[in-house]
């Protein structure tokens, strides 16, 4: 009997996922546990693996489609089995969107026809430009093929879908990007213009150029008369709407502060020895400074809170946020019930946190805002003395971790010497704390940091 392999819902937070690898043709055999297809949320990425054996007799999505969670994207079963009822959507009726074949339900194994072009905004994808439009998964394929510039074409489906009728009236009149052009768009992210300049109306890598290339202006600056574009990724995008939106609706003010290190390095040299002689687990620096964090949380949870508009909730137990630097861009996975972990602990989750972070094989729902209820943003290791961190809303502070640095002082036994501090810079939503009781939070965690020994690690 066959059966839908539908797509996962990653996380409570994730509506829709891009696939993005078929691993498996129609008509091919798969076992369970083969791959099947890959796909990615906006910051993490999984593969599927088959529930069963059988035959893969339909695909209703092709690799770029964004595919809303808990759809049907395939079926498995015994060659020849009906596959029209585990089609997505209703299918049109021939002759009412187009052509024959744009009506039909799906690439199966035993039909030998193309993706299904009814699914309601399952074609839905980028352009050339870097935007998104509702176009039917064999228009996209068939303008993949040809090289066609989907932001010219004018969709002629229901609700102005681009069907693929649409895409060959499009390449009968000449609108196609050559080869090279082609490659260009896609790895240099340049604009398209409308019309290109060889016959035909054939679009060029020459084109491209030119339409990305801006005369100088009278005293233009030397280098700055040529540039390029390109656009925004889906995380940059999200990063970027989050930072807006924590600045423009909050009331954010910063307090600056230093710690004395020495027993911070004192700790982290005794933990190199260790490793020496055996110990496998590294303790970094970050790793007891947000130990020193959640101790200080303990003591001050106000800031341990999220600001909810008409209330502040406040946490009796500590979800530590840390901002972690990927090839996606910046992620804040939280490590829920943080402050039940001894330091040893805490530092093994840390590191598989931001892992599994660059990996993009986190579980979405440990990256929203609300999964943690304070972070930690350790800019250190870049050389970073001061900066301001964004709050990461709804939360109400943020700790930004900034590098050691010697400064005079006066030593232990009266004498003046040079010593190692780090420093801290306290972002808080001033709705939700006052200066004071921020002042007295950032204070205890200098404490906590100075009060750091050897006793926190397991004893040989």
């Amino acid at each position: 009997m066959a059966f839908a392999v539908i797509m996962p819902r990653q996380g409570q937070s994730v509506e829709r996922c891009i696939l993005t690898q078929w691993f498996k043709e129609p008509g091919e055999e798969v076992s369970k546990g083969d791959l099947l297809f890959a796909y990615e949320t906006d910051k993490s990425a999984f593969e599927e693996e088959a529930p069963e054996e059988g035959i893969l007799l339909a695909r209703y999505f092709e690799e770029g489609d964004e595919v809303p969670v808990l759809t049907n994207v395939a079926v498995i079963g015994k060659m020849g089995e009906p596959t029209d009822s585990f089609a997505p959507g209703e299918t049109t009726p021939v002759g009412e969107e187009g052509t024959e074949a744009d009506a039909k339900p799906a690439m199966s194994a035993d039909s030998g026809s193309g993706i299904d072009s009814t699914v309601v905004e399952a074609g839905t994808g980028a352009d050339h430009t870097g935007g998104s439009m509702a176009i039917s998964p064999r228009a996209r394929k068939l303008a993949r093929e040809k090289r066609v510039i989907l932001g010219a074409v004018r969709g002629s489906g229901p609700g102005g879908r681009i069907i693929e009728r649409d895409v060959l009236e499009e390449i009968r009149k000449g609108k196609r990007l050559t080869p090279l052009a082609q490659k260009k768009v896609e790895e240099l992210g340049l604009s398209v213009p409308n019309q290109g300049k060889s016959p035909y109306g054939r679009i060029t890598s020459r084109d491209l150029l030119e339409s990305d290339a801006v005369p100088p202006a009278a005293g233009a600056l030397p280098g700055l008369d040529q540039y390029r574009d390109q656009p925004l990724s889906k995380v940059r995008k999200i990063i970027a709407s989050a930072m807006h939106r924590s600045l423009q609706n909050s009331a954010q003010l910063t307090h600056h502060l230093s710690a004395n290190a020495s027993r911070l390095l004192q700790l982290r040299k005794t933990v190199k020895q260790r490793m020496e002689e055996g110990y496998n687990v590294n303790i970094t620096l970050n790793d007891m400074v947000c130990f020193a964090v959640i101790r200080a949380l303990l003591k001050y949870p106000q800031a341990n809170a999220h600001f909810l508009g008409e209330k502040i909730r406040t946490f009796g137990r500590v979800s530590l946020g840390l901002a972690v630097d990927t090839d996606r861009g910046l992620l804040v996975p939280a490590v829920p019930g943080a402050d039940a972990y001894t330091l040893e602990e805490l530092s093994v989750q840390l590191g598989k946190l931001a892992e599994d972070s660059r990996k993009g094989i986190l579980s979405p729902d440990l990256l929203v805002p609300e999964a943690a209820s304070f972070t930690v943003s350790n800019l250190g290791n870049y050389g970073v003395e001061m900066f301001t961190p964004v709050i990461n809303l709804p939360q109400v502070a943020i700790l930004g971790v900034n590098t050691i640095v010697y400064r005079p002082s006066i030593l232990e036994d009266g004498s003046f010497g040079f010593q190692p501090f780090i420093g801290l810079s306290l972002t808080y939503d001033h709705r939700a704390i006052d200066g004071g009781p921020a002042t007295l939070f950032l204070s205890e965690i200098k404490k906590q940091i100075e009060q750091l020994s050897a006793d926190l690690l397991p004893q040989n």
